[in-house]
């Protein structure tokens, strides 16, 4: 049986820069003209437990003296995030595997992705970007009770391989907790793009990552 590579999506397999974080900086600003910066963002990332981005977005409308129900935030964002016809924030995503990189990881293991956002979303960016490579199982927010930093996504995973070994693939505390939890080897991605990758590197290691890349496609020699 081939072991299984357990995929978070934002960060990993796709670069949310200008989709899930620009919707939570213009959600903020539609509410309370305030100016959300992505540092800001990423500090609360850091500190674990704000996997959900509505969630997230409301609670920095807290911070600038701003109450939004939870309904009001939800709508307003997916309203920018997808569109009219998925051709809103959802549209500048990109995909960050290299071409063939699926199939060089293919031929020694399968595939499966655990990720915070619902099967909507993630159908979206999967079917634009790698409408032919396996994903099973596809573990969302609308298969879990539990989010992240929970292991209830990876352990349902696990229990629908019996027999695999997992490893996963993720960017942020909460996966790296969520992996703790469950018993599977975590692997992190640390982006030197962004202003804070020394800071999220030193998060992961302390999280017990068994090793933390620049970016997804550095897997390919670190599980050789």
């Amino acid at each position: 049986m081939k072991p299984l590579i357990v995929f978070d999506m934002d960060g990993v397999l796709a670069e949310v820069t200008e989709s899930y974080r620009l919707a939570i900086m213009e959600t903020v600003r539609h509410f309370t003209g305030a100016e959300v910066t992505a540092a800001a963002i990423q500090g609360y990332k850091n500190r674990g437990g704000w996997n959900n981005d509505w969630l997230l977005s409301q609670q920095l409308c807290r911070d600038h003296g701003q109450e939004i129900p939870y309904q009001a935030v939800k709508d307003y964002f997916c309203r920018i995030f997808f569109g009219d016809n998925n051709d809103g924030l959802i549209a500048r995503e990109q995909w960050m595997p290299r071409d063939g990189f699926f199939a060089r990881l293919g031929a020694r293991y399968n595939f499966a992705i655990f990720t915070g956002r619902d099967r909507k979303e993630a159908r979206i960016t999967l079917d634009k970007f790698a409408p032919d490579v396996v994903f099973d199982p596809l573990i969302t927010a609308d298969d879990t009770t539990e989010p992240k930093p929970s292991p209830q996504g990876l352990e349902m995973i696990r229990a629908a391989r019996p027999g695999a070994q997992l490893v996963y693939v993720g960017d942020t505390v909460d996966d790296a907790r969520s992996a703790r939890a469950a018993g599977v080897p975590f692997y992190g991605i640390a982006s030197p793009a962004t202003g804070w990758s020394a800071e999220l590197r030193s998060l992961l290691q302390a999280e017990g990552a068994a090793a933390v890349l620049d970016e997804v496609n550095q897997l390919e020699s670190i599980l050789k």
